[in-house]
């Protein structure tokens, strides 16, 4: 994504008081911070970690059917 795609936003003094992205960058941004809060507990970073190297799991077809939505 370009710099080009960032549109500051200043005060009458001049002075950058804000700024406006891409949505996709904010997303990006958003899930960056939360993975970020997540890992700051020992146990979430396990838990995370193990999850993402689980290989068996249900089908969502299977999860949605159990929880009845």
């Amino acid at each position: 994504m370009a710099s080009a795609d960032i549109q500051y936003i200043s005060d009458e003094r001049g002075e950058t008081t804000g700024v406006i992205v891409p949505i996709a960058l904010w997303r990006e941004i958003e899930s960056e911070r939360e993975t970020a809060y997540l890992l700051k507990s020992e146990t979430m970073k396990r838990r995370l970690l193990e999850a993402k190297d689980r290989r068996e799991g249900l089908p969502l077809e299977v999860v949605v059917e159990k929880l009845g939505i």
